[in-house]
């Protein structure tokens, strides 16, 4: 794919994944696709498959009280993408969480999404907080 292409399946897919339309994800992802979450956050572990991607984003979104998810650039390589993102949540009392999301590529689909937060701790405080609410 050229970068142009990379840069708008990487908009589709959020964009579809946003949208919940998990049958159109299933095309854009390889059969052996794998999401990865950090073991210091409250959703870590592998997620496989384009029902394990949806399962993640339910998942993780469950865990905080979500404003706003906002890209403020993308870096594009040979079959790769890095989207740059500050995560706000709907409490502004908490800081965003600043994470890049690692998109790897293979014959036109995605095969691996992995995220690199700054600093988990964020995202961590807006789950606690989100847990405190509940009570």
């Amino acid at each position: 794919m050229t970068p142009e292409e990379t840069a708008e399946f990487v908009n589709r897919l959020y964009a579809t994944c946003a949208q919940g339309d998990w049958d159109t994800v299933a095309t854009m992802l390889t059969d052996d696709f794998v999401a990865y979450e950090a073991d210091t956050l409250p959703m870590k572990g592998s997620y496989h498959g384009w029902e394990g991607l949806r399962t993640l984003y339910s998942k993780a979104f469950q865990q905080v009280d979500l404003g706003e998810i906002e890209p403020t650039g993308m870096a594009l390589g040979e079959n790769l993408a890095i989207v740059v993102i500050n995560m706000h949540f709907a409490d502004p009392d908490l800081a965003p969480a600043e994470l890049c999301e690692l998109f790897r590529f293979r014959d036109g689909k995605c095969c691996e999404i992995k995220p690199y937060y700054y600093d988990p701790a964020p995202f961590v405080a807006a789950h606690e907080a989100k847990l405190a609410k509940a009570g």
